[in-house]
């Protein structure tokens, strides 16, 4: 069987995670692409139609909010993975764990003390101006001083191949089923791989999110639910498939009922407790008695109960200050004032508009910057100047000068890439990482994250609703 020809595979102006820049394939690659070359181009396309079958089977899909067609899509696994060595691996595991203590500590703060505030080391207008801070959670102490128990950071790798924190996804962040589908789809497609790299598993994360949420509460047994906005989100199957695997009730807001502030799920056989809801729908739409009166999604009473300390809600409500992506611009500044240390994985330059000198800029360089709304997305309200036309920068600039306060720009980054099936030949796709956090008794990362892939050519946007698709994730031991 002939080998795969990468000779003609573009790394120049790129970091590549596969290939050096010498051509040369990365010796953490080099047994995979060795696999590769026996299977052959023919093969590897048949295992990815396989692949495409099996997520279809297993219910792997989503569904997109602005489709009309109301068709449901897979998230398109490519069955080439992105490797990472465990030296790589050791600084995205130090640096998220010291971001999301940090972060935490953050939280705690704006809610009570405000002592960051009153310092001016992050301006206050600008975190009580946030569309997510929630005035309702001053004063909230959730258990064990947790507030963000569950969270996705999204990080990128520049030309250098340094890594950067892109987004800190604090509220509802999605994505881990795929992570571990992925991981059983590709074992089922290069089994004796795992074994000769010894790629660390992740199926240990069902196991540690159960143990993290009955960490937040005393009784035993716990009562656990996982409250879903219902069939028509496009995270449906990953609450469903989470649900399953942690033993927990899949529930929506209208199979709870709140009574004498003590939830409990409504049942054949009548009223059953419970203690913890591990939430998939926003804040706004949780209890239409404090937020959104008009939510059909939430309980009527649930934030009441969550106050008297009653039931636990994960994440706490008011966490999604934290992902605002203004706030996002000073977090080196959080993690040096509460744990005094620099940042290990650094943020990306980011320019705030509601700041003259920012704004002015942005405005003037708007072209070769990545914009986006501070409270959005999944890739919506955002622009990025090098792909996009005059007429739709200005239209751009005006919403910017309409409301500041909303927007933020960065520099345009070559996201890395690893090579990617494309109409039956390989080509570099440009990907992101988003590594998964637990926090219950301690800060827990699992060794493997989604890698999200832009699957057409030169795109840099990796979003699922946006057209993009995943890639396993492999995680190698200290020995590799």
């Amino acid at each position: 069987m002939a080998k795969i020809d990468l000779s003609q595979y573009e790394t120049s102006g790129y970091f590549d995670e596969m290939i050096g820049k010498d051509g040369q394939v990365k010796s953490h690659y080099k047994l995979f692409k060795d696999r590769i070359d026996k299977i052959g181009l023919k093969k590897l396309n048949d295992l990815q139609y396989s692949t495409d079958r099996a997520q279809l089977s297993l219910g792997m899909t989503f569904n997109v909010y602005n489709d009309t067609q109301g068709v449901e899509r897979i998230l398109h696994l490519d069955i080439i993975p992105r490797i990472i060595s465990s030296d790589d691996w050791d600084i995205i595991d130090r640096g998220l764990t010291q971001r999301i203590t940090a972060l935490n500590l953050f939280l705690d703060d704006i809610y009570n003390e405000q002592k960051i505030l009153n310092d001016k080391i992050v301006p206050k207008e600008l975190v009580l101006s946030s569309s997510t801070f929630l005035k309702q959670c001053i004063g909230l102490k959730p258990p064990k001083n947790v507030w963000c128990h569950i969270s996705g950071t999204d990080l990128i790798r520049g030309d250098d191949g340094q890594f950067f924190v892109l987004e800190d996804n604090l509220r509802c962040p999605s994505g881990v089923s795929y992570m571990l589908e992925n991981r059983e789809i590709l074992k089922r497609t290069f089994p004796e791989i795992f074994e000769k790299l010894d790629v660390r598993p992740v199926y240990g994360y069902a196991l540690q999110l159960r143990e993290m949420l009955e960490s937040l509460v005393k009784v035993y047994p716990v009562s656990i639910a996982v409250l879903t906005p219902g069939i028509y989100n496009s995270a449906y199957f990953e609450h469903s498939y989470l649900a399953q695997q942690i033993g927990a009730e899949l529930v929506e807001g209208q199979d709870l009922y709140v009574k004498d502030d003590f939830v409990y799920m409504i049942t054949t056989k009548g009223l059953q407790r419970i203690d913890v809801i591990y939430r998939r729908v926003d804040d706004d739409f949780i209890d239409p008695l404090v937020f959104n009166k008009n939510s059909l999604l939430g309980t009527p009473g649930l934030f009441s109960a969550y106050k008297k300390g009653n039931v636990v809600l994960v994440n706490a409500p008011g966490t999604g200050v934290a992902d605002d992506k203004a706030v996002y611009a000073y977090v080196p500044k959080i993690i040096k004032y509460y744990l005094n240390e620099d940042p290990i994985i650094q943020n990306v330059k980011t320019y705030i508009c509601a700041e003259k000198q920012d704004l002015k800029y942005v405005i003037e360089n708007i072209g070769k910057l990545v914009v986006k709304k501070t409270d959005a997305s999944g890739g919506y309200g955002m622009l990025i100047g090098t792909k996009s036309t005059k007429a739709t920068q200005q239209e751009f600039i005006l919403k910017i000068k309409k409301d500041p306060r909303n927007y933020i720009a960065q520099p345009t980054i070559n996201l890395s890439r690893v090579p990617t099936l494309s109409d039956c030949k390989i080509e570099g796709r440009h990907v992101d990482l988003r590594p998964y956090i637990l926090y219950g008794r301690e800060v827990k990362i699992i060794p493997g994250a989604l890698t999200r892939v832009a699957l057409k050519k030169n795109s840099l946007v990796v979003n699922s609703s946006q057209g993009g698709g995943s890639k396993d994730t492999w995680v190698l031991r200290k020995n590799n």
